[in-house]
């Protein structure tokens, strides 16, 4: 197979032991993966769902619906440890390394390393941003699922060091995504137990009792309860004329239901003016109100927000206003913990949503000493802290590879 030397290839960093080594070689992708098309596979294999997150994986360990009869599996291709695969959504996220022994669709293009090195050098490098931009250079009509072959592939120019180098950037990338993992891992327990610790604090679904409450607490008074439009004043907001261009970019904040998530909302997408306010139902809600969105694409309908800022909002947001006697921290992560009761209640018909009605007759449950009321929301808030933190640190390893694989991997415009 063809090799294109022109010019030596030397990334910007590398190991001390391989610096007074040879450049890298730019080998052409047909000489570096076959191309596979193995059908029949023998019964019993997994279905393997291709997912920019976790490469090929078994349907049933993931929610991704695979339609297979008996008669298209035998058109269905086999994929062992070690493959790459090509698929649709590779073309945002790289190519794909399969972990799994299965069988995959007969559009995805499944392709084997036929020369020595190291599965995970490549499994890294084709998934930068340098190697998508030039896979998917000339490629139109992607959203019409327009597919990468073989042949296009074929035609492309990878750089690639030695084997005991390939070895050398695949260990040191590894590990870092090992401590990615570990990290993702701390982010994730840390989540799980405020969720936990939110179920105990708070009254579950039916009751009005919490099962858990702190120590200085446990011989106060129960809980009162009462429906939530009984204890808050509600309101809801509205969207000034599109087509009135005084309307808009003023200086009133204006917050639509894709900034309401789980969160304290200390900014606005959009700006409407003093006249879009006047002449729309909008209106401006002060600091503390909380908000619910009660309708919305995906997951957005239940959620809920605090404003950290006065704003408008649009229709699809109820607003709960403050009021003295209740702690609007204690209220925001009351109602940020019902988020699947929440969406029980949504009407049910072509599209499920909240209404008004339904917001004000939810029950809502909170001690009275407002003492109790901020020590949850204290101890909620400092596990927040922690996850904000982890978070965080997630983020800058993640972004230390990003930087580090830039670094690691030569430049590959010519190619």
């Amino acid at each position: 197979m063809s090799i294109e030397e022109k010019k030596t290839l030397m990334p910007k960093l590398r190991f001390p032991e391989y610096q007074e080594t040879a450049g890298w070689k730019k080998f052409f992708g047909n000489a570096l993966f076959e191309q596979i098309s193995d059908k029949n596979p023998e019964p019993g294999l997994p279905v393997l769902a291709i997912t920019q997150e976790h490469g090929a994986i078994p349907r049933d360990m993931i929610d991704y619906h695979v339609s297979v009869t008996d008669k298209s599996i035998e058109s269905y291709k086999v994929v062992k440890t070690g493959d790459f695969i090509i698929s649709l959504r590779s073309f945002q996220g790289g190519i794909e390394y399969s972990q799994y022994h299965g069988i995959c669709s007969p559009a995805y293009v499944i392709l084997r390393r036929c020369i020595d090195g190291s599965d995970t050098y490549f499994k890294h490098y084709l998934k930068t941003d340098r190697f998508i931009r030039i896979l998917t250079k000339n490629l139109e009509g992607l959203r019409d699922g327009k597919m990468i072959s073989y042949k296009q592939f074929s035609e492309l120019q990878i750089p690639v060091p030695a084997p005991e180098e390939q070895k050398k950037i695949a260990d040191c990338l590894s590990s870092l995504d090992e401590l990615i993992a570990a990290q993702g891992r701390k982010v994730e327990a840390l989540k799980t137990h405020k969720k936990g610790l939110m179920q105990q604090l708070f009254p579950r679904e039916g009751e009005t009792q919490p099962r858990l409450r702190f120590p200085e607490f446990q011989n106060a008074e129960g809980w009162s309860s009462d429906a939530l439009g009984n204890l808050f004043d509600t309101s809801s907001g509205g969207t000034p004329d599109r087509t009135k261009g005084e309307f808009w970019n003023g200086n009133v904040p204006w917050i639509t239901t894709s900034l309401v998530g789980s969160s304290v909302i200390m900014y606005a997408d959009e700006f409407i003016s003093d006249e879009g306010l006047k002449n729309s139902s909008a209106k401006v809600f002060p600091e503390k109100t909380i908000l619910m969105a009660m309708y919305g694409q995906g997951k957005t309908r239940g959620q809920v927000a605090m404003l950290g800022i006065k704003a408008a909002t649009n229709q699809a947001c109820a607003a709960i206003l403050p009021r003295d006697e209740i702690d609007p921290l204690f209220v925001f992560l009351n109602l940020a913990s019902r988020y699947e009761e929440l969406r029980g209640l949504s009407n049910s018909g072509g599209q499920e949503n909240l209404s008004q009605g339904l917001i004000q007759g939810l029950q809502f449950s909170f001690p009275e000493d407002k003492a109790e009321q901020q020590r949850i929301g204290l101890c909620l808030s400092s596990l927040d802290a922690l996850i904000t933190a982890a978070t965080r640190e997630l983020d800058v390893l993640k972004t230390h590879k990003k930087g580090l694989m830039q670094q690691l991997f030569p430049a590959s415009e010519a190619t």
